[in-house]
C-alpha cells in the first residue's frame, strides 16, 4: 500500500515538474547565446499575448486578421527600412521566403529573440523602440506573408 502511494506521488511530482519546465521558456541572444533581460523591454501592450509565448513558443496572433493589419502598420516606420515594405529585403534580410539568416527564426521564439535582442550587423535590439506585443504583432504580418514552402513554415506545427 505504502509503495503504491509512493509511485502515485512520484508520478504526480514528475508531471507537476514537466508541466513547469515547460511553461518557462528563456528567450536568448542569437548571438551571445546569453539570457534576454526582459526586465528592460518597454512598457505597454497585451501581457496576457506575451505570457502565451513564454509559455508556448507560439506567437498566440499568428492568424488573428485584426492582429496582423495592427502588425503591418507597426512594421512600416520600425522594420520597412532596411527589410522593404514588403518584407522583401533591403539592407537587412528577406522576411518573407523560407530562408532565415537565423534559423531559430523559423519558429516564433526565435524571431522574438532576434526582434528582441537584435542580431549580427545592423540589426540592433528593439526592445527600446517596441513592446513586446508590437514585436509580436510585427511577427503575425511576418507570417502572414510568407511565401515559402509551408513544409518548412515551423511555426504553423
Amino acid at each position: 500500500m505504502k509503495r503504491t502511494k509512493l509511485l502515485a506521488v512520484s508520478a504526480v511530482s514528475l508531471v507537476l515538474i514537466s508541466t513547469t519546465a515547460l511553461a518557462e521558456i528563456t528567450f536568448r541572444n542569437v548571438i551571445s547565446g546569453e539570457p534576454l533581460d526582459m526586465s528592460v523591454a518597454k512598457s505597454g501592450g497585451n501581457a496576457e499575448a506575451f505570457k502565451q509565448l513564454k509559455e508556448t513558443g507560439k506567437n498566440p496572433y499568428n492568424g488573428d486578421k485584426a492582429a496582423i493589419q495592427k502588425g503591418h502598420d507597426l512594421y512600416m516606420p520600425a522594420c520597412s527600412g532596411c527589410h522593404g515594405h514588403e518584407a522583401e529585403g533591403k539592407l537587412g534580410p528577406g522576411l518573407a521566403d523560407d530562408y532565415w539568416t537565423y534559423p531559430s527564426a523559423a519558429k516564433d521564439q526565435g524571431l522574438f529573440e532576434i526582434l528582441f535582442g537584435g542580431a549580427n550587423g545592423m540589426m540592433g535590439p528593439q526592445y527600446v523602440n517596441l513592446s513586446t506585443d508590437e514585436m509580436l504583432l510585427i511577427m503575425s504580418w511576418v507570417r502572414d506573408i510568407y511565401k515559402g514552402d509551408p513544409k518548412k513554415a515551423k511555426w504553423l506545427k
